[in-house]
């Protein structure tokens, strides 16, 4: 073999090497990719877990906190001796996102006070002015109202958000609230004539003009702890709902 066949089989020599190692740093980035897009899922995945985890409603347990509901209308549920914090929550029977707040935290709101860490509070208010919304949130509070006992009322109050009427009709018709009330264990007999006469239509009136100007509700819901309206991304995040509330209480 002379020079010339020699320099030429040595540059072709160059030249496979080289396109070798470009097929290798090509494979390199490809598996960096990769592994680096394994990475982002993951990640992805983890963030979407914790928030759902967040996001995902409790379980209520079995036996609730002693429930009593007061002349004015609200009603407590709290452990005896426990005063703090306090978790306000002022709602409307016919406000959808009331009926929303229940569904995501509402056994939240019992387990909490179930457990001794917080006084809660329930403020049955009627906010809307115009018909049919108004009336259907009038027979709901009104009737609430006809149910004395701490553990049928709450009964009652989960019955009534079960069944809430759209916004665009009539209903919480006077027959089914009191059947409703009869199926939460209400024996009362006056508790028929008392929802049906809407006995208690002016005192749910007054009650939500006083508590709207005292505590200057805009809308419900309005959850407060210890008199401080808390972000409604919080009340509908049962796990940052908890948080909030026991950090209260420290």
């Amino acid at each position: 073999m002379g020079k010339g066949d020699r320099a030429k089989s040595a540059r072709e020599k160059i030249e496979l090497q080289r396109a070798a190692d470009r097929v290798r740093e090509r494979r390199k980035k490809v598996v960096t990719y990769v592994t680096a897009g394994v990475v982002a899922l993951a990640a992805v995945g983890a963030g979407w877990w914790y928030t759902a985890s967040r996001s995902q409603s409790e379980q209520a347990g079995e036996a609730l906190a002693p429930i009593t509901v007061q002349p004015d209308g609200a009603v407590v549920m709290a452990k005896e001796g426990v005063t703090q914090p306090v978790v306000d929550i002022y709602e409307d029977f016919q406000c959808p996102a009331c009926r929303e707040l229940e569904r995501v935290s509402g056994a939240t709101f019992k387990n909490l006070a179930a457990e001794g860490l917080a006084k809660v509070v329930y403020h049955p208010i009627t906010i809307f002015s115009q018909e049919p919304t108004k009336g259907n949130s009038l027979r709901a509070g009104a009737a609430s109202r006809c149910v004395a006992d701490g553990a049928q009322w709450m009964t009652f109050h989960d019955t009534l958000f079960e069944n809430q009427p759209s916004e665009v009709v009539e209903g919480f018709k006077l027959e089914d609230l009191v059947e409703w009330g009869k199926d939460a264990g209400v024996t009362d007999p006056a508790f028929e004539t008392c929802v049906t006469s809407q006995t208690h239509a002016q005192a749910q009136l007054d009650y939500s003009k006083k508590i709207g100007d005292e505590q200057k509700i805009e809308g419900t819901p309005t959850v407060k702890v210890n008199g401080t309206a808390i972000d409604n991304n919080v009340a509908f995040t049962p796990q940052e709902l908890r948080e909030t509330v026991t950090e209260a209480a420290k």
